[in-house]
């Protein structure tokens, strides 16, 4: 469907979006109800169930949304280091940082992201949207540098940060852990200076 949407269409679903992001961020998934979406977004009740068939599916659209907006960011704004495991470092925690300072908003789409089934096809087609642009975020940080292996090392990545939100929503990991365990994730599979790969090896033994 976004495939075949007018400016004016698009237009009105990325309100609809927005309105469900600005809902989870004041109260997390509970509040983020399709009526209460419908009336903040200016649409219909009917409309917004053409664009996103379940609150699941649209939490799931606007971390795809959130994931595009940091490619933008991104773009604007390079990550510095000279080495790629200094560059995906600093992607992987500003993208971190920015979710932490969303706590409700976070703890929403992990939830939709965690709910998701194979009886769902456009939500699981979201979340291959957030992976496919994290895929492409972390590899634009790479920068063409030697990575052996590059697209396992990406897709594993991919995979640990995700796994770390949701063991900081949970509640399994204590403020500074996100950083520190995708940090040592990066050093461990991306070539980068041995004193940074040292450190963060030091820092993880008990």
């Amino acid at each position: 469907m976004r495939g075949t949407l007018t400016e004016r269409q698009a237009a009105r679903r990325d309100r609809v979006i927005e309105a469900a992001m600005a809902l989870a961020n004041e109260g997390g998934y509970d509040a983020v109800q399709m009526r209460e979406v419908a009336a903040q977004a200016r649409v219909a009740l009917g409309t917004l169930y053409r664009y996103f068939s379940s609150k699941d599916q649209l939490l799931v659209a606007a971390m795809a949304h959130w994931t595009r907006q940091l490619e933008v960011r991104l773009a604007e704004r390079p990550p510095p280091g000279e080495t790629p495991a200094d560059r995906v470092t600093d992607v992987l925690l500003r993208a971190s940082r920015t979710l932490e300072r969303a706590p409700e908003l976070t703890a929403a789409v992990v939830t939709a992201l965690s709910s998701l089934t194979t009886e769902d096809p456009e939500a699981l087609e979201f979340a291959r949207e957030v992976y496919s642009v994290m895929h492409d975020i972390i590899e634009h940080a790479m920068d063409d540098g030697e990575v052996p292996e590059k697209d396992a090392v990406i897709r594993v990545l991919g995979e640990v940060w995700l796994a770390v939100l949701v063991a900081r929503v949970r509640g399994w990991a204590q403020p500074g852990e996100m950083a520190q365990d995708l940090e040592t994730a990066v050093r461990l599979l991306v070539p980068g200076p041995a004193e940074a790969r040292a450190r963060v090896l030091a820092r993880s033994r008990p």
